[in-house]
């Protein structure tokens, strides 16, 4: 009696796990893949070449609802969920990560921030236009001496009668000379370390923002990626996002649903550089045959697919917690290091099963290995997020 007791326990803890995704989340993934390859795909290879940010390509996201999906249709958003986002974000880093990483900010970091925490003023004022894609924003919290530290601020804001004084400097900030405002995490009170730490809305048009030059990548080379200086730019006190000292806590919680977006999107960039493998072996010839009847081939596609496979779920995972109202910072950090370091190695070996031509801008692939590296980096390094799952694990 007790066994079936036991065996009837576990029948309906797993048969909640519902793997089949709905009409429309099955519209939406189409609709990402659609555009990809008829709005990304022409001109991808030169955007890439010549750093050329996708201006007409992100209104035509902006159109189709991709640069505010989940924000509330209160505020001109799509209402969508997580895992609408995930699949979306897969569909478009398949083709131009560059395309998809202005996505992820816009959506994940600024609009979620935003829509999460901040005022009703600062929503009417900001996320409505943020959600439509009239305007775009960027989060600004990594700096020269503070990258994976981000305790160590160096940006200060130093509180007047009705406003900050903003001093400092942000490094690579994505969206940095497209977007509009930029959510900056700043210093207020050193003394309180972490405690002292503020998150504020700037626009971009603010006396004393300096935009700095456009960062020279290795990948993801379609994104504008910039340095911004604040000098004594006087920022409204109501444009504090959270109470004093929240700033810490904001940038962390935020940043923790972005590692979804960009697990999303090293997923993308794995399968992509996947299918363009897989096709490729079907057609090559070597020794008489197609090079994916060769067993060294064959089991690179296989390795390859099953990671994917597993880095999807891991994904499709942590959006179903955050869905559902339930911690995901384990599973987004697990999302996030295991996607990154699979675009990686399937980059490289679709490289590989490519010989020559993979070496060549002309079939993509080169240019996948070159996107995949900075998922292992921005929006938490691989060391971080292991951090992250081991004081988990540990605790």
């Amino acid at each position: 009696m007790k066994k079936c007791i036991f065996v009837s326990k576990i029948f309906l803890k797993y048969n909640r796990m519902k793997f089949d995704l709905t009409e429309e989340h099955l519209m939406i993934r189409d609709a990402a893949r659609d555009f990809a390859q008829n709005e990304l795909l022409p001109g991808v290879i030169e955007r890439d070449e010549n750093q050329k940010f996708p201006s007409e390509q992100v209104k035509k996201m902006a159109e189709l609802g991709f640069m505010g999906m989940m924000v509330s249709p209160d505020y001109g958003g799509g209402g969508m969920d997580t895992i609408s986002y995930v699949l979306a974000m897969e569909e478009i880093s398949k083709v131009d990560a560059s395309a998809a990483v202005i996505m992820s900010v816009n959506n994940s970091l600024v609009c979620w921030g935003l829509e999460t925490y901040g005022t009703q003023e600062q929503k009417d004022k900001y996320l409505r236009r943020l959600a439509t894609g009239e305007i775009i924003g960027a989060f600004c919290l990594s700096e020269p001496e503070a990258g994976s530290d981000a305790t160590s601020q160096q940006t200060t804001a130093i509180e007047k009668d009705d406003y900050y004084l903003l001093n400092g400097t942000k490094n690579w900030i994505t969206n940095g000379n497209s977007a509009s405002i930029y959510l900056v995490i700043a210093q207020t009170d050193p003394s309180l370390g972490h405690k002292g730490i503020n998150a504020f809305i700037v626009e971009k048009e603010t006396d004393g923002v300096i935009v700095g030059k456009k960062e020279d990548k290795l990948g993801i080379r379609g994104s504008d990626t910039h340095s911004i200086m604040f000098n004594d730019v006087q920022v409204p006190k109501e444009n504090r996002i959270g109470e004093d000292g929240f700033g810490f806590s904001f940038a962390m919680k935020t940043l923790s649903g972005g590692r979804i977006g960009i697990a999303a999107q090293a997923l993308g960039i794995a399968s992509g550089a996947y299918e363009l493998a897989l096709e490729y072996s079907k057609q090559r010839k070597a020794f008489g045959k197609e090079i994916s009847r060769h067993q060294a081939i064959a089991f690179k596609l296989a390795d390859m697919a099953t990671e994917i496979d597993a880095a999807r779920l891991l994904c499709l995972r942590a959006a179903w917690l955050k869905d559902n109202g339930m911690n995901y910072d384990r599973e987004g950090a697990m999302a996030k290091v295991f996607a990154s370091e699979t675009a990686m190695k399937t980059t490289t070996e679709a490289v590989q099963v490519h010989g020559g031509y993979g070496f060549v801008k002309e079939y993509h692939v080169e240019r996948l290995m070159r996107d995949a590296k900075i998922t292992q980096i921005y929006e938490g390094t691989s060391e971080i997020q292991r951090i992250v799952i081991s004081r988990s694990i540990l605790k």
